[in-house]
């Protein structure tokens, strides 16, 4: 998933903070663009305009102050005066000038309104549009300032009390509390993260909704993702006025997956393994980290089943796949059971007990198979 603060294209990637500017998409591209992938915290980009640097520096320093008509901003954490020999930059970023710098291997800026409004503007929110259920992640400010809050027109108060208040939406939309990842950090801002999800099938009334909230007002470009993104784009744009920035959605899932491994959920370790899985007494549920996670084996389990070999978090490939997924599990559960919703599946689920309808090893063989160490209560068909 994908966090977005824009009124022009660009993106604040949620898996790496990372800032793109271009007006176009963040994939490599080739000469006359003017990016040629999202910035990454302290790695130059390549660009055939002047080169930016995506630093801490420059991402407090959108926090900062629009000054002037221009919209310069200084990048030196001292001041903006102009320094000699070994000081970190000589004067202010002015719209569309790069920057002189003295900083070692700092490539230059040229400081855009682009990025100027994608660090300030709110809402900052997302889209994972997929197959099956729609995933809206959305920032929520904590350390709105009293100056701030004069500035907010109603309409953007309108939304954040409309997202944060309530745990439903409709008869199909939830907000996943027990999700929300509080007190993050992210683009010099603190705030929560909430994980808000409803039915594919749902997206008109959603798109209605951004029209009847005029959210184009606030923002003319949204940031999605999955197969939805391309399938709902001319909707958004006819029915809401509004544009949407696709991105890659295998390389949102590995940055995201990298991502809230490194921010953990809420000071705890977001990824966990099962030890002794084949044996239900002594299964032990284990917290687990990433530090040195490639290469990796990656399945992404949506409405349909992705496999991929990652050697790197730009360099990975997808090596199968499988039809049978969540989709196939939900067709299931409507045709077998009755029921309508994704929700009304889990919660049968969660209520269920899998041992009632599985074949195991020991209703077979009256036991263990020992000869090749299959446990009694190991799953031999299902």
């Amino acid at each position: 998933m994908k966090l977005v603060s824009e009124k022009k294209p660009g993106t604040a990637q949620r898996s790496n903070m990372a800032l793109s500017v271009s007006p176009k998409d963040t994939s490599t591209s080739g000469a006359g663009d003017q990016t040629t992938g999202p910035l990454i915290e302290g790695q130059p980009c390549s660009t055939t305009e002047p080169h930016y640097r995506c630093t801490r520096n420059v991402v407090e320093m959108c926090r900062g102050t629009a000054q002037g008509s221009n919209l310069g901003l200084s990048v030196s954490p001292k001041d903006t005066s102009t320094s000699g020999a070994g000081g970190q930059t000589t004067g202010p970023l002015i719209e569309g000038q790069p920057c002189s710098t003295t900083e070692p291997h700092s490539p230059h800026y040229r400081c855009t309104r682009n990025v100027v409004e994608m660090c300030r503007a709110f809402p900052w929110f997302g889209m994972d549009i997929g197959g099956t259920l729609v995933k809206l992640v959305y920032f929520e400010p904590v350390d709105v300032t009293a100056e701030e809050e004069q500035e907010e027109v109603e309409n953007l108060k309108s939304i954040r009390r409309y997202l944060t208040s309530n745990v439903a939406y409709g008869k199909t939309g939830v907000r996943d509390v027990h999700l929300e990842l509080r007190n993050l950090t992210m683009c010099g801002r603190t705030g929560n993260l909430h994980f808000i999800r409803f039915p594919t099938q749902a997206m008109p009334r959603f798109i209605q909704m951004g029209r009847d909230k005029n959210f184009s007002s606030l923002h003319t470009t949204l940031c999605a993702t999955g197969g939805g993104a391309y399938k709902f784009e001319n909707d958004f744009r006819t029915m809401a006025d509004l544009e949407l920035l696709k991105l890659d959605e295998l390389d949102c899932l590995i940055r995201g997956l990298l991502f809230v491994d490194r921010v953990s959920f809420n000071g705890h370790p977001e990824g966990y393994y099962f030890q002794n899985p084949s044996d239900t007494e002594s299964c032990v549920k284990k917290t687990c980290t990433l530090d040195n996670p490639f290469p990796m084996l990656l399945v992404n389990i949506g409405s349909g089943v992705s496999i991929l070999a990652v050697y790197s978090e730009s360099d990975y490939k997808r090596v199968t796949g499988t039809s049978l997924g969540g989709g196939t599990f939900l067709g299931l559960c409507c045709l077998l059971t009755g029921c309508e919703t994704f929700e009304e599946a889990l919660e049968m689920a969660s209520k269920g007990d899998s041992t009632n309808v599985d074949k195991l090893v020991k209703d077979i063989y009256g036991g263990d198979y020992e000869r090749f160490g299959l446990q009694g209560s190991a799953v031999a068909s299902r």
